[in-house]
């Protein structure tokens, strides 16, 4: 089953690999018998259907998730559903490819206006003349 992130972007199953391992946290006894918990690989920098820049910002976004061999790790045990997780990891997968395609606006950096320099200038010179008044008084 793949999954599709847009139109044009569509995920193998080759490229993900799930692992059910369980969870920590309240439970019961139950929680020492089930493994809920999912850990989903994607590897990403192994990926045909992710252009260079679209890796490059989502190596940036993943953080810690990111592996030293380009795989994006995602590890869910929100419920006690190991097929509610596993959906969740997926969701949450797409989503962060979806902001990873999101081509960031360039910054233009603007000029400080000419009107800004003088007032910063006449500023300077007032708080200059404050501090030359300051220091010991003549007597006479």
């Amino acid at each position: 089953m793949t999954l599709r992130v847009n139109d044009r972007i569509q995920i193998e199953d080759w490229e993900l690999v799930e692992q059910f391992v369980q969870s920590g946290g309240p439970g019961g006894q139950n929680v020492n018998k089930v493994a809920t918990a999912v850990e989903l690989r994607f590897e990403a920098e192994r990926s045909p259907n992710l252009p260079a820049p679209v890796k490059t910002r989502l190596r940036r976004l993943a953080g810690r998730r990111w592996t030293r061999e380009g795989a994006l790790l995602i590890k869910v045990d929100e419920t006690r559903h190991q097929a509610r997780n596993r959906a969740i990891a997926r969701d949450r997968l797409v989503e962060l490819i979806r902001q990873a395609l999101e081509k960031p606006k360039r910054r233009v950096p603007t000029k400080v206006s000419l009107n800004q320099k003088r007032k910063r200038r006449e500023a300077k010179r007032q708080r200059g003349e404050v501090k030359s008044l300051r220091g010991k008084v003549d007597p006479d």
